[in-house]
Order: structure tokens, then C-alpha cells, then sequence
């Protein structure tokens, strides 16, 4: 349970303000919001399995010590790296933008494409070396879509006077705040 609540917590801040959230906006101003969240599930569990897969293998062959200090500097990372922000690229926009027949494969093929190499990979791929694997999968797959829900429903609903800067900085500290945790856990040992 515990590596199901920090998995969906972390990756759910990490996805404020990411560039995919903003791409399942864009989607959902084109297309229904429900298949647009399907494709997003659908992309975010295969690439989030591959993401535990990876760190499970890692977590098995190196000592919780380094692990716990590598991890706390991949935070750091990302907190620098949501600070910074991310926007969607004229490329991004224009996929966002074509309509197609099958909206899940469409916008399923885009999350997919885009998640790879992502920060919420990468933090799921650091989750999974000290947690358990399928609560990381589970709880990182679900932290994603809700983020990217809230997005959709808020987005629509407030168009765009949210204040993207305030996330980007709330997420930050809370990248911050793992790093910290993490950083201690290492230190001690």
C-alpha cells in the first residue's frame, strides 16, 4: 500500500504542468474527454509497466544506500526540471490537432511517444528501485490519469486563467521535499 500512495502521490505532482497534461487539454478541447482519457490509461500503464520494470531490475542489483542518494538527486532534478516548465512544441500541438478515426490509437500513440524518456517515467523508473512493483505501477498509472483528468475538467472549466506559474512552483517544492526526504534516508543509512 505504501509504494501504491507514494507512487501515486509523486508521479500525480509531477504531472502538474508537465507537457502532458497540457497535450490531454488540447486533446480534450477536440474530443470527448472519455476517450481521450481511455488512450491516456491505456499509454500510461504500458509505458509506466516498462518504467517498473526497469527500476526492479535496478533496485534488485545496487544497495539501498545509493539508491536512496541517486534518487534523491533524480528529484532535485526534477523539481528544477518542473520548475522550468515545459510548453507543447509547434510538432505537439499539431498532433494534438489531427483528427482521426480511431481518437484511443491516435491520442494512445501520442501519450505513448511523448511519456518516453518523460519525468514521470523517469520518476517511476526511481520509484520502483525502493518500492514495490506493482504498487509503483498501479499507483504512478493512476497518480498520471488523475492529474491529467483534473487537468481536463479544470482546464475546461476555467480555460486559461489558471495559474500555470503557481503549479510549476507548488510542484517544484513538493520535488524538493522528496528530495529532501530521500536525501536523509541515504545519509543515514
Amino acid at each position: 500500500m505504501n509504494a501504491f500512495l507514494v507512487s501515486f502521490g509523486v508521479i500525480f505532482v509531477a504531472e502538474l504542468g508537465d507537457k502532458s497534461q497540457l497535450m490531454a487539454l488540447a486533446f480534450a478541447t477536440r474530443y470527448k474527454p472519455a476517450p481521450v482519457l481511455i488512450a491516456i490509461t491505456i499509454a500510461t500503464a504500458i509505458v509506466h509497466l516498462a518504467s517498473v520494470a526497469i527500476g526492479a531490475i535496478v533496485g534488485a542489483a545496487l544497495p539501498t544506500r545509493p539508491i536512496n542518494a541517486i534518487a534523491a538527486l533524480a528529484f532535485i532534478v526534477f523539481g528544477l526540471w518542473t520548475l522550468r516548465g515545459d510548453e507543447l512544441s509547434d510538432e505537439d500541438e499539431e498532433r494534438a490537432k489531427r483528427t482521426t478515426r480511431n481518437v484511443i490509437v491516435s491520442v494512445g500513440t501520442v501519450f505513448f511517444l511523448a511519456e518516453l524518456g518523460d519525468k514521470t517515467m523517469l520518476a517511476t523508473v526511481t520509484l520502483a528501485t525502493r518500492e514495490g512493483v506493482v504498487g509503483t505501477w498501479l499507483g504512478s498509472t493512476i497518480g498520471m490519469v488523475a492529474a491529467d483528468a483534473l487537468a481536463i475538467v479544470v482546464g475546461r472549466a476555467l480555460g486559461s486563467r489558471l495559474p500555470e506559474r503557481a503549479i510549476k512552483i507548488g510542484a517544484s517544492v513538493a520535488f524538493f521535499v522528496f528530495a529532501a526526504v530521500l536525501g536523509v534516508e541515504a545519509l543515514r543509512g
